[in-house]
């Protein structure tokens, strides 16, 4: 599931995608992402310090994209904010490790089903970027409960 710092996270860099090459404050970052400022700001720093956006100090300052909208997938965020994709960490291709409670890998009955929704959700996430939300209506999915 797609914690609610990973939300604001993806709604406030899809507004940095919409106005890509200009600075934006924490500040109007919060108000177009709909996100408390405080808690943005802390992961804006989290996002800084893994080379997804730059962060620009003093009166002049704000924050950018690292690079093109088009090179920052969605897949790319969650795994920097949320962790892995995977269900389980038999099928993480960035985590990987045995279940704790699993006799054998090869024998798994579950493992198929999980490496196949692995495989699902790396492939839309990992296809969608920054600018396909800026472009549609991508961003207004990520606003809605589940």
């Amino acid at each position: 599931m797609l914690s609610q710092k990973t939300r604001y996270a993806l709604r406030a860099l899809v507004e940095l995608a919409r106005v890509e090459g200009t600075q934006l404050t924490s500040g109007e970052l919060a108000v177009r992402a709909d996100a408390p400022r405080k808690f943005l700001e802390a992961i804006l720093l989290e996002l800084a310090r893994n080379r997804i956006v730059i962060s620009r100090r003093g009166k002049f300052g704000g924050y950018t994209l690292s690079r093109g909208a088009g090179d920052i997938s969605f897949a790319e965020v969650i795994r920097v904010l949320d962790g892995p994709l995977a269900l389980a960490p038999c099928v993480s291709r960035t985590a990987f490790r045995k279940c704790d409670d699993c006799p054998d890998l090869a024998t798994c009955s579950l493992r198929e089903a999980l490496l196949r929704a692995r495989d699902a959700t790396a492939e839309v996430l990992e296809g969608y970027s920054l600018a396909d939300a800026a472009a549609g209506a991508g961003a207004e999915v990520l606003r809605q409960p589940a």
